[in-house]
């Protein structure tokens, strides 16, 4: 009870903040522009790809507090608390609008309708019907995708663990990206003869039990780009270290954050994508329904040496010169 107490007087005061910054919005000259941003939930990743965009905004003069103002809502990982702030947005007529992470991203195109809507660390948005097409969007939404290497994630972990087996497969059942991340995971331990065992949650209070009704039974972990769970690696790291078990994840933060490994992308990069993409709305007038998803082509391997150590896991001499992180 206490903690919905606490949740729920956060996000008032985020609300409440947020009243108070379009307040200040429109006390501003006509030709200020305004970007309303709103954020699933703050975890390293997706605060990333929020730094990643004001930068952008930043480097091609749209300075915010000089010229353009920002207003950055956080939805304390809850898809109605987005629509709500989605809906602010609507009403204080923002000039453009990006959404952090697919529940958030939809809840937004719920609301908004004629507004140029971005969206950023989104897996597929046309599996999360966000756009007609990846290719041609159709609508008032584009942005860019954070669609990882699964297939190559799998073959990282057959060269860390390569006695493994059996691996679990943890996602979040209400997140769209991470069921089609799960489904392409599940194709790719099939080609590798590995079995499968699904774990899903619908909240992260519901990691530990899933973690614990499956740790026992298998050789190692799978995660993907989910943001319940990345949210909550030190739940996971709780359950599966003193067991030993080795833990594969979708990006750099949750392997900063206890995870083993990936072959991961720079979400402050894609991030920052999304916002060249935002200058060329603002800026050059561009047609967002006619500009395709842009994808991250960059990549790199970051391993937790500290848990690699730990695990008794030796990094071949041809990782040695991935992104590594010594703490726990």
């Amino acid at each position: 009870m206490k903690r919905r107490l606490f949740s729920l007087f956060s996000f008032l005061l985020v609300m409440s903040l947020l009243v108070m910054s379009v307040a200040a919005c429109s006390d501003e000259k006509d030709d200020q522009l305004k970007v309303g941003v709103v954020q699933l939930v703050e975890h390293s990743a997706l605060d990333a790809s929020y730094e990643g965009f004001v930068d952008a905004l930043a480097d091609a003069g749209y300075v915010d507090g000089e010229n353009i103002t920002i207003v950055h809502g956080n939805g304390q990982n809850d898809q109605a608390n987005c629509q709500t702030i989605a809906t602010q947005y609507l009403n204080d007529g923002m000039d453009l609008v990006l959404a952090i992470a697919t529940p958030a991203a939809q809840a937004a195109a719920n609301v908004l309708k004629d507004i140029p809507l971005l969206v950023t660390a989104v897996t597929d948005p046309a599996d999360a019907k966000l756009v007609a097409s990846n290719e041609n969007p159709g609508g008032n939404v584009s942005g860019t995708s954070d669609l990882t290497p699964v297939r190559e994630q799998f073959d990282l972990m057959m060269k860390l663990i390569p006695d493994v087996k059996k691996v679990a497969v943890l996602y979040t059942s209400s997140e769209t990206n991470s069921v089609f991340q799960a489904n392409i995971a599940k194709e790719a331990a099939a080609d590798l003869g590995l079995e499968v065992v699904e774990g899903t949650v619908s909240s992260s209070n519901e990691i530990q039990q899933v973690i614990e009704s499956v740790v026992d039974s298998v050789d190692a972990m799978y995660i993907p780009t989910d943001n319940t769970f990345a949210n909550a690696m030190s739940t996971v790291t709780l359950v599966t270290e003193p067991k030993g078990i080795p833990v594969i994840v979708g990006e750099e933060g949750m392997v900063n954050n206890g995870g083993l490994a990936t072959i991961g992308l720079s979400y402050y990069k894609l991030g920052y994508q999304t916002g060249e993409m935002a200058v060329r709305i603002l800026k050059d007038d561009a047609d967002i329904a006619t500009m395709p998803i842009e994808y991250l082509k960059d990549t790199s391997v970051s391993i937790n040496t500290a848990v690699a150590d730990q695990l008794g896991i030796a990094i071949p001499e041809d990782l040695a010169a991935a992104n590594t992180f010594e703490a726990p």
